[in-house]
């Protein structure tokens, strides 16, 4: 659905994108990670066909991005929303701009509502709503045309629980009807519960790409003892049985807890980025 090879972009003396590559296949979630200035909100910007690169190739359904408008939904990380204007008005106005008329206009405003929880403010002016239902709106305008790829720039930056995983349900059932996702964040459990495949993006490129399983692969967790006398003993390892074993074996003071942490998404963004350094 979605091919970028060799991406470059510059602003001045900074290359926001310095040969980022990336595929999204439709019905994939990929999860789009890094520190701030990695190149993901640029990225997102060029594959909207709101920028034009400096070099490199992208098309969106073997088009380009300007061409493929109409089939990309974009949720930006700032609310882009008319305030004085309601929910259902935003959503008449964008599912009528992308060709929905009267009965199938309805049919997904009220699939949406239904499953964003908007109801109950679905006829205020955005102005008068919190952030979390403001971006429950923005979610909204960005899914009513059913696009092929949406692309969801920090959709939950600032949401209560229940906002973000009212989005996460619509995310994820979005991608098992077969639109390809790209969902960047920095709230990496997310991206586990929606079980994306990672792309990690530092200095303007992608250095890694993978599913969760294959990036963690060989990285270490942590076995962490407390004894009865309240000292704790912690040790990064990537064997945890043996590492117990060892904790144990050297001592004879009572034990009041063992905990086992896996190695997750965190670990693996920094092992990268100081790999990367």
């Amino acid at each position: 659905m979605l091919e970028a090879s060799e991406l470059s972009k510059r602003y001045g003396d900074v290359r926001a994108l310095d040969g980022f590559t990336l595929s999204v296949a439709a019905g994939e979630i990929c999860g789009l990670v890094g520190h701030n200035g990695a190149g993901k909100s640029t990225f997102v910007e060029i594959v909207s066909g709101l920028i034009r690169p400096d070099g490199g190739n992208v098309t969106v359904g073997g088009r380009d991005p300007v061409r493929a408008r109409s089939d990309v939904g974009v949720a930006p990380q700032s609310i882009a929303l008319y305030r004085p204007v309601t929910i259902r008005e935003h959503l008449k106005l964008f599912g009528g701009l992308a060709g929905l008329r009267r009965a199938a206009l309805r049919h997904e405003i009220d699939l949406l509502v239904a499953a964003l929880r908007l109801g109950e403010f679905c006829d205020r002016p955005v102005g008068v709503l919190s952030g979390g239902q403001q971006r429950r709106a923005q979610a909204a305008v960005a899914l009513i045309h059913r696009p092929g790829l949406l692309l969801m720039d920090e959709p939950t930056a600032g949401a209560d629980p229940e906002t973000r995983q009212a989005l996460l349900d619509v995310v994820k059932q979005r991608a098992g009807e077969g639109a390809a996702v790209i969902y960047t964040t920095h709230y990496l459990p997310e991206l586990a519960e929606l079980e994306a495949t990672l792309a990690v993006a530092r200095a303007g490129r992608v250095i890694a790409r993978g599913t969760s399983a294959e990036l963690l692969d060989g990285l270490p967790g942590e076995v962490r003892v407390t004894f009865q006398d309240e000292e704790e003993v912690s040790v990064s390892t990537t064997d945890p049985t043996a590492a117990l074993m060892d904790l144990l074996s050297g001592t004879e003071r009572p034990v009041t807890s063992v905990d086992v942490r896996k190695p997750d998404l965190d670990d693996l963004y920094r092992s990268l980025a100081v790999a990367h350094v």
